[in-house]
């Protein structure tokens, strides 16, 4: 069957609240929500009635219920008195049994009569005292958290089953073996708790809560106006009634609880109840049976309509269980009490320790430096994360129920050490898009003024009247000047045209005297003044290296043009005097002054040259 008590983490908003109001510690935050643990739950509720975002939820049975109301078999249900406490928005008691009845039903029972037959048997342990106090079983919550959590009281426990079981008894032997049950309760924990009597005479088939029997109601188009009066079948009780609070039980069979005389501690109440089992364990001179309810009485039990008021319904109860004893038939009721008196009401437990170790002081000291609390007066605790003191959330954390970030103040702490961080990461990321921009201004300045500088070179490259070209290791054309693509001829015009200045181009398909060119490339050493034929002219190449072994330059001039010619000539000229300055310098030596006689007779011949150039070009 499927697990009791379940939270729906895509609900839960980390409020902590189930799991301040847990009492056997079996909610643990995980995964950044609430969890469950099955082993450690008592099956109370609490949790399900505390969470406003309605994230946990209790096993619901209306299918199972509806699926038996529909076969063929008997069916009776059991109706716990808390139920006149519930339905305060039906006016007559026998309305609502009617409306039960409407659902399918074959038997509407009270459980109050089992109350009255389970009185007299905490009545013997009273009155047959023996030195050993014992502690009520009626409560399923309150047997479950002792025998998983207080396991050396289990022997303490009356073995007296739950009045519900006892009911069940009842039915079984008046109407049949073969009737089924449903319990009608307010209580959860019951949802497990009668599992535990399956295979016996006791045995409960399906146990439906208020707020699913009124789903049912809704579902099936029932309500007090479809139906007519209707009573409870037989056997009827009288005081049982008052079972759904407190002294309810007691007060069924007359025992006195005064102050003086009385010696039953009754209390209610989650505080209540830990605070009394506490005590109960450790203080001897207590001298008291205990009588829990773990819920504020059966009244405000988790399967009740959230939002009653507890006195209220105690009035409520009270009023009704007043105006049955008016009407009930006191001779039937004591035969009913001695048909079934010998009714086997005893039961036994289970004692399962689930008691989580306890950790050293050491270890606790060491959790509570790592939260930021390592001083008494930083270990207030606020409650913020579940548990009433830091001391006992350190305890929970070396158990494996919490972690840190449960810790209101740890995480208000982490976050402004993130905040902090994060400040500083911002303050960085600020500096380094601030160094970005500038960055990406002096990178478009540089680019404008590398954009400008090109263009500049472009310029100056093409006013020049020799061809100039830059090629890279794969001999494809980086840069060639207007002079040279002139040279080539009206395909490289062409293609000029498209393609400014042939970037790109391949060399080795534009020229045939390429090699120089790789020469330089693969050497790094210039190549000047080598004059090669290139179609109907002789051209003088010089290659030079501008980006060692990756970028070369070539300056190619056309011998045969006239303006180069001449420049030529003027050229060789000087360097035939330069060639022979120290042969002139050595006759100078021998002859005197006539080695500078023949420097300006050369100088002479070359500006008369240059003389006779300008006047060809003035024509």
């Amino acid at each position: 069957m499927a697990q009791l008590i379940v939270a729906d983490k895509d609900k839960c908003n980390l409020s902590y609240t189930c799991v301040r109001v847990c009492p056997s510690k079996a909610i643990k935050i995980a995964n950044r929500h609430a969890q469950i643990l099955p082993d450690r739950c008592i099956g109370c509720g609490h949790c399900v009635a505390m969470c406003a975002q309605e994230a946990i939820s209790y096993r619901d049975e209306q299918t199972i219920a509806l699926e038996l109301l529909r076969s063929k078999q008997k069916v009776a249900a059991i109706c716990d008195p808390a139920i006149s406490g519930e339905f305060n928005d039906v006016s007559d008691y026998r309305k609502f049994v009617a409306m039960i009845r409407a659902l399918g039903f074959d038997l509407v029972t009270d459980m109050s009569f089992a109350v009255d037959l389970v009185a007299y048997r905490y009545k013997d342990l009273v009155d047959n005292f023996q030195g050993k106090h014992f502690i009520s079983s009626k409560c399923p919550a309150t047997v479950k958290y002792i025998e998983r959590h207080e396991p050396d009281l289990v022997e303490n426990l009356a073995t007296i089953v739950p009045p519900y079981i006892a009911m069940s008894k009842l039915v079984h032997k008046r109407y049949g073996q073969d009737t089924k049950i449903i319990y009608i309760s307010a209580c959860t924990a019951a949802k497990d708790d009668t599992r535990r009597f399956h295979g016996t005479d006791g045995a409960i088939d399906v146990v439906l809560t208020f707020l699913e029997l009124r789903k049912l109601f809704k579902k099936e188009r029932i309500t007090e106006n479809t139906v007519e009066y209707s009573e409870f079948d037989p056997p009827l009780g009288r005081k049982g009634g008052l079972f759904p609070i407190s002294h309810g039980l007691f007060q069924a069979v007359d025992i006195n609880q005064g102050l003086l005389e009385g010696n039953i501690l009754i209390t209610e109440g989650r505080t209540n109840f830990l605070q009394s089992i506490k005590e109960f364990k450790e203080e001897k001179e207590m001298n008291q049976h205990l009588d829990l309810f773990y819920c504020k009485g059966c009244i405000m039990g988790p399967g009740m309509s959230p939002g009653g008021k507890k006195f209220t319904r105690r009035s409520q109860v009270i009023d009704y269980v007043d105006k049955r004893m008016k009407a009930i038939d006191v001779y039937q009721w004591r035969l009913d009490i001695e048909e079934f008196k010998s009714l086997d009401l005893t039961r036994s437990f289970k004692q399962v320790d689930l008691r989580l170790l306890q950790p050293k002081e050491e270890e606790i000291d060491k959790v509570l430096v790592e939260m930021g609390k390592g001083k008494r007066e930083d270990q207030l605790g606020c409650g913020a994360c579940g548990y009433p003191t830091c001391r006992e959330f350190a305890v929970a954390h070396l158990q494996g129920l919490t972690n840190y970030e449960q810790c209101y103040t740890y995480s208000i702490n982490s976050l402004r050490s993130y905040v902090n961080k994060l400040n500083a990461s911002k303050e960085k990321y600020k500096q380094s898009q601030d160094a970005l921009m500038k960055s990406e201004e002096k990178a478009r300045n540089e680019e404008k003024a590398a954009r400008e500088a090109a263009e500049t070179t472009t310029a100056m490259l093409n006013k020049l009247r020799a061809g100039v070209v830059m090629v890279d290791t794969n001999l494809k054309v980086v840069e060639a000047n207007r002079r040279f693509i002139e040279m080539l001829g009206d395909d490289a015009r062409d293609i000029a045209e498209l393609i400014p200045g042939l970037k790109g181009a391949e060399l080795t398909k534009l020229i045939d005297f390429h090699k120089v060119f790789t020469t330089v490339l693969q050497s790094g050493q210039d190549v000047l003044d080598r004059d090669v034929t290139y179609g109907n002219s002789i051209l003088n190449v010089s290659v030079f290296t501008i980006k060692k072994n990756e970028v070369v330059g070539g300056i190619i001039r056309d011998l045969v043009t006239p303006e180069v010619r001449k420049e030529e000539v003027i050229k060789r000229a000087r360097d035939v005097i330069k060639e022979n300055l120290q042969t002139v310098q050595q006759i100078a030596f021998l002859l005197g002054e006539s080695a500078s006689k023949t420097e300006k007779t050369l100088n002479s011949i070359i500006e008369a040259q240059q003389l006779g150039e300008a006047n060809e070009s003035g024509k």
